[in-house]
């Protein structure tokens, strides 16, 4: 399967728009986050803070309609501020198991591939073995998560998403 694109933010900075914040107020944080257009594609951006319990962002995209049967991961092209956020797939609506990819680009534009296999189910935070492998024709939608106490600030930004 040749590269399929899911997101250009290069094209088309504005489908950042469509994205939708979930953050940790959800459950009585107060950190808060945006997906926005920028000059170079789009960018995650806003503040973690650890009061009232919290200490999360995420992001999400509009449901996607792409069949990804036959692909074998999802190739980004991102750049970094240093910290470690979180790719996440989504396979059900709702408050569903999410499946989880460690990624940490560098301050420059790089290309980051993750494979399928790669992803880990968690439901609200907590790891669950016991769930399902993902499935890539069930992908409903993809996002971004930063958490594990890395409190402040961040910033990263995303030019492209691709299924490989």
């Amino acid at each position: 399967m040749s590269p399929s694109t899911l997101f250009d933010f290069t094209a088309a900075p504005d489908t950042a728009t469509a994205w939708r914040s979930v953050d940790d107020p959800v459950m009585g944080g107060v950190s808060q986050s945006q997906f926005v257009a920028t000059e170079d594609g789009a960018a995650f951006t806003g503040e973690v803070s650890l009061k009232q319990g919290g200490g999360f962002c995420s992001v999400r995209a509009p449901a996607l309609t792409a069949d990804l049967r036959g692909a074998h991961g999802l190739r980004l092209r991102l750049r970094g501020d240093g910290k470690r956020y979180w790719l996440t797939a989504y396979t059900e609506a709702g408050d569903s198991i999410s499946y989880r990819a460690s990624v940490q680009p560098p301050a420059d534009w790089t290309p980051v591939t993750v494979p399928f296999d790669a992803l880990t189910p968690y439901l609200r935070g907590s790891h669950v073995p016991e769930a399902p492998a993902f499935v890539p024709g069930q992908l409903r939608t993809i996002g971004f998560l930063i958490a594990d106490q890395q409190a402040g600030p961040f910033r990263l930004e995303v030019a492209r998403i691709q299924a490989v």
